[in-house]
């Protein structure tokens, strides 16, 4: 029965560390293909290897459209921006 009550302190005490529900991510179609990119990988990605995953072209304004959804979901607590230009899935 001690087990069982430090189990359950233990448990209650974590319970506030954890987000309430998950953040919603932003109506567009590039997010979940975004997550799903961090998910195929086990390291840091840059705005430009997530363009490439996503399958767009390699230009200024599809890495830059990039980096601000990467940056949107680090301000969502979803990913986390470890280096300069460096990103990953939150931990």
């Amino acid at each position: 029965m001690a087990h069982l009550a430090i189990t359950c302190k233990t448990v209650t005490g974590l319970a506030d560390r954890l987000p309430a529900v998950a953040p919603e991510l932003p109506e567009h179609s590039d997010y979940p293909r975004i997550l799903a990119a961090f998910n195929q990988t086990a390291g840091p990605l840059r705005a430009k290897d997530v363009c490439e995953a996503l399958g767009h072209e390699l230009l200024p304004k599809n890495v830059e459209g990039t980096r601000a959804k990467l940056k949107r979901l680090v301000k969502l607590g979803i990913l986390t921006e470890a280096d300069t230009g460096n990103f990953a899935r939150k931990q």
